[in-house]
């Protein structure tokens, strides 16, 4: 696990585009928080989070967070949810969700299975 002072945050790695202001930063770091969590077992400088909104307040409005990861592929969540934090909290979990699945298939079956039946 990455030492905490050299690990991935969210305000480093994020980038608004599209249809977000540049006001809209800090409140969109603060609304990532449980997606700084999972961030941390990356080093910093690793991990570059796109975030995008387009045609913002019509019904076809569509944001899309973007993760790269040195080493890994591209995971992308969207939301079409037309309220703007709504449709935030919707890419953040998803991403959280996709961060999390793809660290447990990297996991050797082995010894998941020693942590769950281990009695200690």
């Amino acid at each position: 696990m990455t030492d905490s002072r050299d690990a991935a945050t969210v305000a480093e790695s994020l980038r608004l585009e599209g249809d977000f202001s540049a006001d809209e930063f800090e409140d969109v770091v603060e609304r990532f928080g449980s997606l700084e969590n999972r961030l941390r077992s990356f080093p910093s400088g690793s991990v570059v989070l796109i975030l995008a909104m387009k045609e913002r307040d019509q019904t076809s409005q569509r944001t899309t967070l973007e993760a790269d990861v040195i080493g890994h592929p591209r995971l992308m969540a969207t939301s079409v949810e037309l309220d703007r934090d709504a449709a935030l909290v919707e890419v953040r979990d998803d991403l959280i969700r996709q961060l999390t699945d793809r660290q447990n298939r990297g996991e050797p079956r082995q010894n998941r299975h020693l942590r769950e039946n281990d009695p200690s």
